[in-house]
């Protein structure tokens, strides 16, 4: 899902959200009253949808599957109208429903969305949970665009989803309900990751540097005072 524009907005009502829909030539989700503009997308959220949906439809040759881009409306019962994920996958003839004349695919088998700052939490959770109510739905792939990092949910029999991570470009993840695999190196093809942060000391690990460097003091020759050392470092009875 893209960078959505996040703030304090009208209330729409459906009527009005599809009336923009179809005078505006941008895209939007509308979700209990609010619209938002599923615009401000950065350059590796786009290149790694375009990576995902070329090298899908590559592997998915041969079979009576296709792979739709962003601009495919996804009926949602649970949160209605529609969505629109990154990358879409539908196997045999797809079914399509209007809706106030805009068409909205209804068995969609596997939904990617890459994720972007603004709205991940939103992706991971209520989007998921909305997307479960679509009955051919299967498999969902979470991409993350700051690093190379993919994780899977896979539909059980029981309706139960099943959660793997994959994660480095050496990666890749098998999609299980297409039979394809894809590398994350081919989802992350030409996509630059900024710096990471070193990962930040727990206590634990600064009260043993303190105490270390505590210990090399009292080689001196002064007899050390471990209590004193204790307090020092930040340990309270």
């Amino acid at each position: 899902m893209s960078d959505s524009q996040w703030g304090a907005k009208p209330k729409y009502t459906i009527e009005q959200y599809i009336e923009l829909e179809q005078s505006s030539e941008e895209r939007y989700e509308y979700f209990d009253g609010e619209v938002f503009a599923m615009a401000g997308s950065s350059l590796a959220h786009l290149r790694i949808g375009k990576n995902i949906a070329r090298h899908l439809e590559n592997r998915l040759e041969g079979k009576p599957c296709e792979a739709f881009p962003f601009d495919m409306r996804i009926k949602v019962p649970a949160a209605p109208p529609y969505r629109y994920p990154d990358v879409t996958v539908v196997c045999g003839e797809p079914i399509m429903e209007n809706f106030q004349g805009l068409p909205m695919l209804v068995n969609p088998l596997v939904m990617i969305e890459v994720l972007s700052p603004s709205t991940k939490d939103y992706d991971k959770d209520g989007k998921f949970i909305a997307y479960q109510s679509i009955a051919s739905f299967q498999e969902y792939l979470l991409v993350a665009q700051d690093c190379p990092h993919v994780t899977r949910y896979v539909r059980q029999a029981d309706n139960q989803w099943v959660r793997s991570d994959f994660i480095g470009l050496d990666s890749a993840v098998a999609l299980v309900s297409l039979g394809v695999t894809l590398p994350l190196s081919e989802i992350y093809q030409s996509v630059t990751f900024p710096p990471q942060e070193p990962p930040r000391a727990t206590t634990s690990e600064k009260v043993d540097e303190c105490l270390h460097d505590a210990n090399d003091e009292s080689d001196s020759g002064s007899e050390p005072d471990d209590r004193a050392d204790f307090f020092a470092c930040g340990v309270h009875d």
